[in-house]
């Protein structure tokens, strides 16, 4: 509860703010990022916000997003507060990074991997999303919700969730979801544009990514190449959430999906079901993430190697992870 009020300490006495997201932007991330800065706009603060990736486009359809800024956009201005919402390292960032050390430096964060690289650091590991923790600040600020902003907060919650499917769905997500519903967020229109607005690109690339996937045992993974991509006129944003679609397979503990875009960069998304925490095998290989969800990547790289070690290590944890039935420990997200 000390760190959570030296936050709100901290946001409500700083005049000129920078709230930052991660790269490769998700659903929690892009509405953490909003959502706060939208919060400390409405007492008057000079906020800027910046995410150092394209955003995809039909997040723009939500409130707040267009106001997200690129690098370029945010070189001159001079923040006394960075705010780092969703990222369990520096680098995450991207070329923010670089400025990090300019001003003094909040993170807002729900990995268990954070690397506590802030000056405050405000992390919650049992909260099931950033946008959960956002929420909560912009509450205890006293911030006015409207129908708008309800529903780019919500944003975060339901897509961090699955929309509330995952085993971190508990009854305080619940709660609060349901509190920005009676705040006037529109579950129904964050539902379609995230499920529901699909290209028929996207489907020939799911096609891809199953004619590709190999099942073995409790291990299901599958790989898309930057040809798969470039050839169906597609990017990695229109690969998003295959990789659960591999964890929905029957008798599979966890799926990976490797994607190689741009040339040379590959991602691997780890997702897994009930006991196998994929983010120790994330973190040892660079990245990081949640228990049953996380992910790592690989710069100048070879999608056939950076395979080949992930599978080893993931066979490996899996070998070495193994629970009897009934033996199953809850999950812990």
């Amino acid at each position: 509860m000390t760190k959570f009020c030296s936050v709100i300490s901290e946001l409500v006495s700083r005049d000129n703010i920078l709230v930052l997201g991660h790269v490769m932007p998700d659903g929690d991330d892009i509405s953490s990022v909003a959502s706060l800065t939208e919060g400390l706009r409405r007492i008057g603060k000079n906020v800027r916000a910046g995410i150092d990736s394209v955003i995809p486009s039909y997040y723009k359809l939500f409130f707040a997003v267009n106001s997200i800024e690129t690098f370029e956009q945010l070189c001159g201005f001079q923040p006394d507060l960075i705010v780092v919402v969703d990222c369990s390292s520096p680098d995450r960032v991207g070329r923010f990074q670089s400025l990090l050390r300019t001003a003094r430096l909040i993170v807002i964060d729900h990995h268990e991997t954070n690397l506590m690289f802030g000056d405050l650091n405000l992390i919650d590991i049992k909260s099931a999303s950033t946008a959960q923790m956002v929420y909560n600040i912009n509450k205890a600020i006293g911030i006015t919700y409207d129908s708008e902003l309800a529903t780019t907060n919500y944003l975060g919650i339901a897509t961090d969730t699955g929309f509330f499917k995952y085993s971190n769905t508990d009854a305080t997500v619940l709660k609060i979801a349901a509190e920005l519903v009676e705040l006037g967020a529109k579950p129904y229109f964050v539902a379609s544009v995230i499920l529901e607005n699909k290209t028929i690109e996207q489907l020939k690339l799911l096609a891809r990514m199953i004619d590709h996937t190999v099942i073995e045992e409790k291990l299901a993974y599958s790989w898309l190449s930057y040809e798969d991509y470039s050839t169906l006129g597609c990017t990695e944003d229109d690969s998003s959430g295959f990789v659960s679609e591999l964890r929905s397979i029957k008798s599979v503990e966890v799926a990976i999906l490797f994607s190689e875009y741009p040339k040379g960069e590959v991602h691997v998304s780890f997702r897994s079901k009930q006991w196998l925490n994929v983010s120790k095998i994330a973190a040892a290989l660079g990245g990081g993430g949640h228990a049953r969800a996380a992910g790592c990547s690989y710069k100048n790289a070879d999608i056939k190697r950076v395979m080949d070690e992930v599978l080893k290590l993931t066979r490996e944890a899996l070998v070495g992870s193994e629970y009897e039935v009934g033996q199953i420990p809850q999950a812990n997200l």
